[in-house]
């Protein structure tokens, strides 16, 4: 007879422990244990939340190396409850220690099997009984993750409609649940009030919206309010605010926007085409904006218009120096410039940034994290087994994604969501702005080294977003071919990969809806190739979801910054007073909305995760743990060089610092 040592982890979270009967078997390459009731003189305690229970099962003789356990866990009279173990370590009677990672929910009387943590790919199983559970493992996902085509021309989506019907190893926290719900509620408009005012009523002054909204301040907040009708910050935003991926070098002048040297250099001081030639001259263009149907809001008609904006590098200061509102040049469609009247400049500007507002949320937030986040997360619970080294590696990155977006076609772009019923791209033209930016999506683009040459904006001072970004991508980058080559010795070993390749197969069918012209590879033919993919996908689901997220309630609180909507067309001609000003800016409702979203998507929840630190652990080799701890070691070194530069700043930019930073798309 020979004893194993037999210790489990139960984690320390909310409802985690189990008063229920547990059962255990031991799978190994020589034969496997009876199926061993887990009982400890502490009774049903040993199991309880954050406890390590101690326990020993007998056979005959040695099973051999172990691979593979079984938990079922059986009703106590008649109450069932959820057990959270986080894994399961055997000490076998040769003196080696076997780890199983679990970290899933039990909930039900069925034999759930479970991996020892050693990584493999499918090809290396050697033991029938591990190809049929990895099998049978892999049939259950593909029941449990399934895809739905939400709306047609768009990227696939979890079939689930409610967050009750996910499987629960996917689903928020009883922390995350409590806190996303007391921050909706604390966020609420009337929270936002200082005094009533009726809600349908124009403003009637700039100073009155600052009279009625209360604040919930910051430093950046406090400085937009400051400096939001300021040109240097206007341009700031396109390099550091929440859409800092808009702004490109201008090559040459598009035909639709006839800007003129008299127009931007005065007394003859400058040219247009020297400043092209040197560099100087960035475009921003809206252009996906164009010709859609802008929404309808308490029965009035909204404006959403489709600007052109050429700013200029001067000596290292980013500057607006034309702004055309529509995409078709015409008498009755002035190009605005600084030299204008306050109220036609700052008119223009606010048309541009309530455009910036659409194009950002639907297409750099909504679409390029949050909608691709979710395709990477589906692919890889229906395609790639838990023992597999891409699941241990990414699965992290997927935490809570399936359910924030759940939540958000139910309450922010459903047909009564709030995005729907107060944008002015709200509605029809939500879809339609969505089904453009999705066509014009590239693998180039998702990639921040090759967007960045692409855009041509290697070399604009002060764009932190650019700088911040980049060492995290060679950060991550390093991180995934330190991992990934440990697994991979040869391109070979890729090629012959089929989870792995059902995987991107999958993500090019359901997410780019099978477009050759993204670039998106639709096989893996070498470690090269995995590895730029993988680490686009950590840097999404991480760092760009950070850097256009984090922000939105800093930058979009005060709403003459980020209009969501607008109520009355652009100018046709230049001279507008301020009343029309006013009257055009979203009126009371509409900026109560706005203010409540933006605090609940910019709102963290205290079980958040940083990116790099791993709480579930899934690998348990030295080599990957190993690069794990340098990832660590690197995103704190960058940590403390963002936060030494910003102590220098007048405005911190803080959205890529790694201790700020989640690891999934969680909010």
């Amino acid at each position: 007879m020979v004893n194993y040592e037999v210790t489990v982890y139960t984690t320390n979270c909310a409802f985690a422990a189990t008063f229920n009967n547990v059962y255990i078997k031991l799978v190994g390459s020589k034969g496997e244990s009876n199926c061993s009731w887990i009982w400890s003189i502490r009774g049903s305690l040993a199991l309880f939340r954050g406890e390590v229970a101690y326990f020993t099962v007998s056979c005959p003789k040695s099973l051999g190396t172990l691979f593979l356990i079984e938990l079922q866990k059986q009703h106590f009279l008649f109450f069932q409850d959820s057990w959270y173990p986080s894994r399961v370590e055997v000490r076998s009677p040769e003196g080696d220690t076997y780890c199983f990672p679990v970290h899933c929910w039990i909930t039900d009387r069925e034999v759930h099997r479970f991996r020892e943590g050693k990584a493999l790919k499918a090809f290396e199983e050697t033991h029938g009984l591990a190809k049929h559970a990895r099998k049978q493992e892999l049939i259950g996902r593909k029941k449990d993750y399934c895809w739905k085509n939400w709306e047609e021309g768009l990227p696939h989506c979890i079939k689930n409609e409610s967050p009750l019907s996910l499987p629960l190893e996917v689903t928020f926290s009883f922390t995350k649940d409590t806190e996303f719900l007391l921050t909706a509620v604390t966020g609420d408009v009337k929270k936002h009030l200082k005094q009533p005012k009726k809600p349908l009523e124009p403003w009637a002054s700039i100073h009155e919206i600052e009279q009625v909204f209360r604040f919930k301040s910051s430093k950046i907040l406090d400085h937009v309010q400051e400096q939001w009708k300021e040109d240097e910050f206007f341009a700031y935003q396109y390099l550091n605010g929440v859409n800092p991926i808009m702004i490109r070098r201008c090559k040459e002048l598009p035909e639709n926007f006839p800007v003129t040297d008299g127009m931007v250099f005065l007394h003859g001081q400058g040219s247009l085409t020297e400043e092209i030639e040197r560099g100087n001259i960035f475009l921003c263009d809206y252009k996906r904006l164009d010709d859609v149907t802008a929404n309808t809001i308490n029965e009035k008609k909204q404006y959403l218009m489709a600007p052109l904006v050429l700013l200029h590098n001067r000596g290292g200061k980013l500057m607006p120096i034309a702004i055309q509102l529509k995409q078709t040049p015409a008498d009755d469609n002035p190009i605005f410039l600084p030299t204008c009247s306050e109220y036609d400049w700052s008119m223009a500007k606010i048309f541009v940034r309530s455009a910036d507002f659409q194009e950002h949320e639907l297409n750099v937030h909504l679409l390029r994290t949050h909608l691709l986040a979710e395709v990477f997360a589906v692919s890889l619970l229906r395609n790639v087994s838990m023992v597999h080294p891409l699941y241990k590696l990414l699965v992290p990155h997927t935490r809570y994604t399936l359910q924030i977006n759940i939540l958000a076609r139910l309450a922010l772009i459903s047909e009564n969501g709030v995005f729907t019923q107060f944008a002015a791209s709200g509605g029809e033209a939500m879809i339609t702005i969505m089904k453009r930016s999705l066509s014009a999506i590239t693998y180039k683009s998702l990639c921040i080294p090759d967007d960045i040459e692409e855009r041509g904006v290697g070399k604009i001072p002060h764009y932190y977003y650019r700088d911040d970004g980049l060492k995290l991508w060679d950060i991550i980058f390093k991180f995934v071919e330190g991992v990934l080559r440990h697994y991979y010795g040869s391109d070979d070993m890729v090629k012959k990969d089929l989870e792995l390749q059902d995987w991107i197969q999958d993500i090019f069918e359901h997410g780019f809806l099978s477009q050759e012209k993204t670039g998106i590879p639709q096989k893996f033919s070498t470690v090269a190739e995995m590895t730029k993919f993988v680490t686009m996908v950590i840097f999404t689901c991480s760092c760009q979801h950070s850097a256009v997220n984090s922000g939105q309630y800093e930058y979009g609180a005060w709403m003459p910054n980020t209009p969501i909507s607008l109520q009355f067309p652009p100018p046709t001609t230049k001279g507008p007073k301020e009343h029309i000003m006013m009257e055009t800016l979203p009126n009371n409702s509409t900026t109560a909305k706005g203010m409540s979203t933006m605090w609940l998507l910019s709102k963290e929840s205290s079980d958040f995760v940083p990116l790099g630190q791993y709480p579930k652990e899934y690998f348990t080799e030295p080599s990957p743990l190993d690069e794990i701890k340098k990832f660590q070691g690197d995103l704190s070194l960058l940590s403390a060089d963002i936060k030494k530069r910003n102590d220098n700043l007048k405005l911190p930019y803080t959205y890529l610092d790694p201790e700020k930073m989640e690891n999934s798309v969680a909010i």
